[in-house]
């Protein structure tokens, strides 16, 4: 049940306000008996839990009805990302960065090489201290990727669950 999004199965989202004294339709009730359905059979209701909500799905008027109906189960709140998802999310960031600190590195390098060839040819080659910060970047990002991909992991982990919070408030 956690895998499955139910809020995308219906034409208008209950969960949103505008959307609460929407008539809710035959297919719409149905979505909620079958999440209702799920949970009784995984042992999160009681077979009197599963048939007071059930009839109560099937005599709902409105969208705003049903949320209530589900309120308590896992599915209400959407699904999360799963930690493959957000390790990969991670991944992604951290390669971003480091192409970014590879492409910094080139155009500072290739910038500071050409002002000095145009001004101080010959004289000591300056660049060289710079361009050595930005290694010493590079080296720390590629260095660091475990720990700099559990730290982005963290961040979106956090992210997610104050939107999570939010939603909750807001549903």
């Amino acid at each position: 049940m956690p895998g499955i999004e139910v809020w995308s199965q219906f034409e208008h989202d209950p969960r949103a306000p505008a959307n609460r004294e929407v008539r809710a339709s035959d297919r719409d009730r149905a979505v909620i008996a079958t999440v209702l359905a799920d949970a009784f059979a995984e042992g999160r209701i009681t077979r009197t839990e599963y048939d007071e909500r059930t009839d109560a799905a099937l005599a709902s008027r409105t969208l705003g009805d049903l949320v209530p109906l589900v309120s308590d189960l896992p599915v209400a709140h959407g699904p999360r990302s799963t930690p493959t998802d957000l390790r990969q999310q991670a991944v992604r960031k951290w390669e971003s960065d480091r192409r970014e600190a590879v492409l910094g590195l080139i155009g500072l390098s290739v910038l500071l090489w050409t002002i000095w060839a145009l001004t101080m040819w010959g004289d000591f080659p300056w660049p060289l201290f710079p361009m050595g910060f930005g290694i010493m970047n590079v080296v720390r990002i590629v260095a660091r990727k475990h720990d700099l991909i559990d730290e982005h992991v963290r961040e979106l982990e956090e992210k997610e669950l104050k939107e999570a919070k939010r939603r909750e408030q807001l549903g």
